[in-house]
């Protein structure tokens, strides 16, 4: 494991964690790493139970939920018309229509998971993904939209299973991290109006995005999340390496402005080992 400390990473003005891996194991991890705020670094988390129902056969992707004329897929791919963090009877377009990223279509998502599966949210979450992947630290109480707890270690074992599933089939492995309702417009928090606002079933796919919180060299094919606490999930799978980050400071400029250079340097030292 990769010891050396990160100048993108020191540089920081405020506490923060980093770590690295591939599909087999940790690379690198610098930084103080206790428990934090994942914010929407939660929705990965979320939609891999998700998916892990789908494999089982509770949940089809295709089935009615949320408004009428919506589905478990365009929730996940917030195409169901909801606002960000409207109420659920307020639609802001008619589903399939346009990307809006919404708080509001995961929490009705939790519930449909819920009535689903037979299980609350937290014990689902911890049955279909805590447990197996060993996340000893990840807490999943609260709204599965924003409120789960963890560490940079969490998001990393996190990583290794989204480049080298174990919960679900690699069919539906590549489905999820494929596009869905290609080409619609929408804006990508923190970075605005993106023509082609790529996302898989609860993942954002980096695509043609620019400008982007991954490196600039990341694989069009990299998928993951990142927060308003300044928390990041990426895959890149062409790459397989994966990547997160916790840190003290909500998203801000200083994220905006650093991200992409510590994420240059994560690939740098990996491709140079």
């Amino acid at each position: 494991m990769d010891t050396a400390p990160l100048t993108e990473l020191t540089d920081l003005p405020f506490a923060c964690a980093v770590g690295l891996t591939d599909a087999r194991s940790t690379l690198l991890a610098q930084g103080d790493d206790p428990v934090r705020p994942l914010m929407s670094v939660s929705k990965p988390i979320a939609a891999l139970a998700v998916l892990v129902a789908v494999s089982r056969g509770l949940v089809d992707l295709d089935e009615p939920a949320g408004p009428e004329g919506a589905t478990v897929r365009h929730l996940l791919a917030h195409t169901a018309g909801y606002g960000f963090d409207s109420p659920a009877d307020e639609l802001l377009a008619a589903p399939g229509a346009r990307r809006i990223y919404s708080n509001t279509g995961f929490e009705v998502l939790g519930e449909h998971v819920e009535e689903a599966t037979g299980y609350e949210l937290p014990a689902w979450i911890e049955t279909s993904v805590v447990g197996p992947l060993g996340l000893t630290s990840l807490e999943v109480e609260g709204s599965w939209a924003k409120d789960f707890r963890g560490t940079v270690a969490d998001l990393l074992a996190v990583g290794r299973e989204l480049l080298a599933p174990t919960l679900i089939p690699a069919d539906l492995h590549r489905e999820a991290t494929a596009v869905q309702f290609p080409g619609l417009p929408g804006i990508l928090p923190g970075y605005g109006r993106q023509k082609d606002n790529a996302w898989g079933l609860g993942f954002e796919i980096r695509a043609a995005k620019d400008p982007h919180w991954t490196a600039p060299q990341a694989s069009p094919s990299t998928f993951g999340h990142f927060g308003q606490s300044g928390s990041f999930l990426w895959v890149d799978p062409e790459r397989g390496l994966a990547a997160a980050f916790l840190g003290d400071e909500p998203f801000g400029p200083v994220h905006v402005e650093r991200w992409p250079a510590l994420s240059s340097s994560l690939i740098a030292r990996a491709e140079a080992a």
